[in-house]
């Protein structure tokens, strides 16, 4: 198992990071309310990870600290609820934001993430404020529960920035329509890639 990270950022691809450790890159997929407070290209990081190996692939998924790490290992528990669609999750919603949103039963609020439908928004709810309850209370105490105000600027944004962005989105699991709108409705001159898919993430919810 591979539990922990610490090397240079080679290259920053929403919601993918490549993370170079001792001469060896790790490519390491993050929810984007872990992706926005990444330091810059060039810059050392330390990632926690979860490790899942499939038939057809092993998937890094990392977070910058535990609790966002212990989250998604409790939403993958959820019946229905896979690796992609638990960074989708933490990527509309930082992690305090979905615990508050567990606790108050805030189905609407769930159904506007991507993949997550009125069933899967109840089995949500259901199991995850079980879950909560056997778990230290400290243990999603993260702060603020809502996306960064600022983003640090990446070097290496790409030329289209808006086009980055609807790609990330699809990622996560949008549809290309769907992310095609979203970025536009939130389109300017000059933001940035991350820009662009906080306040289209914000704007969603």
């Amino acid at each position: 198992m591979i539990g922990r990270l610490r090397g240079i950022i080679l290259e920053k691809q929403p919601p993918q990071v490549l993370l170079e450790v001792q001469g060896v890159g790790y490519e390491v997929q993050m929810p984007m309310t872990c992706f926005y407070v990444l330091p810059e290209t060039g810059k050392e990081a330390i990632v926690y990870t979860h490790f899942v190996v499939r038939e057809d692939a092993q998937l890094l998924f990392g977070f910058t600290n535990r609790q966002e790490r212990a989250l998604f290992r409790e939403l993958i528990k959820v019946n229905g609820v896979g690796p992609k669609l638990a960074l989708a999750i933490l990527s509309g919603m930082s992690a305090q934001q979905f615990v508050n949103t567990v606790e108050r039963q805030e189905i609407s609020a769930l159904i506007k993430l991507p993949g997550v439908g009125t069933k899967t928004a109840e089995r949500l709810v259901v199991e995850m404020k079980d879950r909560f309850k056997g778990m230290n209370g400290e243990l999603f105490a993260l702060g603020g529960g809502d996306l960064p105000a600022s983003i640090p600027v990446n070097a290496a944004s790409a030329d289209d920035p808006e086009s980055e962005a609807v790609a990330a989105l699809v990622s996560l699991g949008y549809k290309p329509q769907e992310a095609s709108r979203m970025v536009n409705k939130v389109a300017r001159p000059d933001a940035d890639c991350e820009s662009l898919i906080r306040d289209a993430l914000r704007a969603a919810l």
